[in-house]
């Protein structure tokens, strides 16, 4: 990651804290390098302006780096006030990917639990259409079965395991992910991500559809408002 994006990043998640979180909210707290940022200026307003909030956390990662900052936590319960989290593409009607991280399960779970989501991303993060491989996290008992249908269910897709120094990468819930790539004509967003759900053995995937997130993008010329 370069500087200019690291201050790109870090411009997009202090604009998003600033305009969306307020006293006394309970926040979904994003996983990643730009959701990293949310993390660090919300620890700034608590321990400068005695900000009172409470925040789940997307991962475990996120877990120890909110812990490590001061921010409360508390467990999935109730409905959260505002989701913040980042996304690896974002493209029209602000559909997404997510998962670059392997936590899109519980980042899922976080913001349809969420009144309001909220995505901070850098300028390079628009496309024109999605077009990166889709994660899906599987069961490790389910993933042969996985790896075989994926191909007879979308014909010219490649289902990639995931792997991590040489092993299968764990999820935060114990289960593997598997990357799937389409060197050809890809479905459409709505139809590919209603069609994987279906898959016995996917636990979830990685595209974002249909929830119309806010989006804070910071660019050259400053951040702007999708939404």
């Amino acid at each position: 990651m370069t500087a200019d994006q690291t201050a790109l990043k870090r411009a997009a998640a202090v604009a998003a804290v600033t305009a969306e979180v307020r006293d006394g909210m309970r926040l979904g707290l994003g996983t990643g390098t730009t959701a990293f940022y949310v993390l660090e200026e919300l620890a700034r307003r608590i321990r400068e302006e005695g900000l009172r909030l409470r925040g789940v956390p997307t991962s475990l990662e996120t877990e120890r780096l909110a812990r490590e900052r001061g921010i409360p936590l508390i467990e999935p319960g109730e409905p959260l006030d505002v989701a913040i989290d980042g996304a690896d593409e974002i493209g029209p009607r602000r559909a997404l990917t997510k998962g670059g991280g392997g936590a899109m399960t519980r980042e899922k779970c976080v913001a349809l639990s969420a009144r309001r989501f909220v995505v901070v991303a850098d300028h390079s993060k628009l496309v024109r259409r999605l077009s990166w491989p889709v994660p899906l996290e599987v069961l490790p008992f389910a993933q042969a079965l996985v790896l075989r249908t994926l191909p007879h269910r979308f014909p010219g897709a490649q289902p990639t395991l995931r792997l991590r120094d040489g092993v299968p990468f764990i999820t935060d819930n114990g289960n593997h992910i598997v990357d799937l790539t389409f060197p050809g004509e890809r479905p459409h967003p709505t139809n590919l991500a209603h069609a994987l759900k279906q898959i016995t053995g996917v636990v979830e995937h990685g595209l974002f559809i249909d929830m119309r997130p806010i989006v804070y993008i910071a660019g050259p010329n400053g951040v702007r408002v999708i939404g």
